[in-house]
């Protein structure tokens, strides 16, 4: 992320997710599926990643490419830093998992590592940032996630400028152990994130070994960008960092081939006749690319950066709304708060998530290629949303909504792919029906839920 995730796109050759045969899950009729646990992970829609790391006490001296301006550990002094504050905003923005910055691109650790002495245990603070965050999410029923960067480090000059072989396998013993710290001391992880995958074996890399150590230790955790194979729970990137899924967006994918005949998960739109499932997230941050590192660590002086709540909602919309789920960035403070302005936005998100529920006007669910909701007067919508039964696969082709007014039908959206959920918005209209038509299917569609709305979200101060 930041000048980490620049560096994967430049270097996308050499940062491959790496490669492992994998299972193709299908039923009798050849149709890719999801594992219950895929299926429940999409369910879960929202989540937040959490970026707190030393620089944010040096901004305007800080070069990523230059180790002589890391600040020393004992800078890091977040004098009222509380994790059950973050976690408890992110819950209340309706996220139901958290990724927390472990170690990301200067190399300064947020737990008392035993690989270096760069680490919050030899800081003003003293304590152990991971811990009270695992404790946090458990407090308040969130799903924790650990992110660690493998490629990028400045205090072991990796990543930014050359390295030399010598230093390459040095800082790869360290990645590897802290690693085992990380995946072995804070019980099971949710979600384990990955910025630009893990370097291959080829390119003097350590994935077989990292591979080795998730399957010890979390086998079960979702891995963001890699590792194929390691783990049945694969997530990949939707190739930006604004929420925006591109559209039509398949879970299905179909691997790259690489020149020994393994298989190697690629990012991208997916396949509607993919090989493997392989579900997405739309990550951002809550700041505009314009703020300091992009928008994903705090600065002061740059409230006015951050995306207002309809800003949020609009993401919601095309990341949820696009069959992928968001990751919301939370950038926290050098006091160690989540700032106020940051925190109202996203209770006011969460609110205004939580009221367009309530503005619901009928739904309808079932197999087969057309599904009707009928109004015994005619009522205003100006938005639908579609979800398949994912757990049966991702069916639909092809599709159209239409809205019965004065004895008319009218067309209202139409689309390719649904997935998890489809939203789609239109101009408020008066009908007396709302029908779903599956053109185009590889099975019989099976909807698990077609519901009409009348959303349209007021200010908020």
């Amino acid at each position: 992320m930041t000048s980490s995730r620049t560096s994967f796109v430049l270097l996308i050759t050499i940062f491959l997710l790496i490669s492992l045969p994998l299972r193709s899950q299908t039923d009798s009729g050849a149709n890719v599926l999801p594992n219950p646990k895929q299926v429940a992970w999409i369910d879960k829609e929202v989540g937040v990643i959490i970026h707190l790391d030393i620089n944010i006490y040096a901004p305007e001296t800080f070069d990523y490419a230059k180790k002589s301006t890391l600040p020393p550990a004992s800078a890091f002094n977040p004098s009222r830093l509380d994790t059950d504050q973050w976690i408890e905003s992110a819950k209340k923005a309706g996220a139901t998992y958290a990724v927390l910055t472990a170690k990301h691109g200067t190399g300064f650790c947020l737990w008392k590592t035993k690989v270096h002495d760069y680490h919050t245990g030899n800081s003003r603070y003293g304590g152990d940032v991971v811990s009270q965050f695992i404790k946090s999410c458990k407090k308040y029923g969130l799903k924790p996630g650990i992110y660690y960067n493998t490629n990028m480090n400045t205090y072991y000059e990796a990543g930014y400028v050359p390295m030399s072989d010598e230093k390459r396998i040095a800082f790869n013993k360290a990645v590897f152990r802290q690693l085992e710290e990380l995946w072995s001391e804070y019980g099971e992880l949710y979600e384990i994130w990955f910025d630009g995958g893990v370097m291959s074996d080829s390119k003097l890399g350590i994935a077989t070994q990292v591979k080795a150590l998730i399957k010890k230790y979390q086998p079960e955790a979702f891995l963001f960008n890699g590792l194929a194979g390691a783990s049945p729970n694969i997530v990949r990137w939707v190739e930006n960092e604004d929420g925006r899924t591109p559209y039509p967006f398949w879970s299905r994918i179909n691997p790259v081939i690489l020149p020994n005949g393994e298989d190697s998960i690629v990012n991208g739109s997916g396949d509607p006749n993919g090989k493997y499932w392989v579900g997405a997230e739309a990550d951002f941050p809550n700041r505009n690319t314009s703020a300091w590192n992009g928008g994903w660590l705090w600065k002061s002086g740059e409230d006015d950066k951050l995306f207002d709540v309809h800003e949020l909602l609009d993401r919601y919309y095309t990341s949820v709304g696009g069959n992928t789920n968001m990751l919301i960035g939370m950038a926290i403070d050098t006091s160690g708060q989540f700032p106020a302005a940051d925190k109202k936005i996203f209770e006011d998100f969460g609110n205004m998530i939580k009221a367009r529920e309530k503005t619901k006007q009928g739904s309808a669910k079932g197999s087969g290629a057309q599904h009707t909701i009928s109004y015994r007067t005619p009522k205003e919508i100006n938005q639908v949303e579609i979800q398949e039964d994912i757990s049966k696969g991702e069916r639909i082709r092809r599709y159209k909504v239409e809205g019965l007014v004065d004895g008319k039908w009218t067309l209202l959206c139409d689309g390719m792919s649904v997935g998890h959920k489809r939203i789609q918005l239109f101009n408020k209209i008066k009908v007396s029906t709302i029908r779903l038509t599956i053109t185009d299917s590889s099975h019989i569609p099976v909807i698990r839920n077609f519901t009409a709305f009348n959303y349209s979200p007021t200010s908020i101060k």
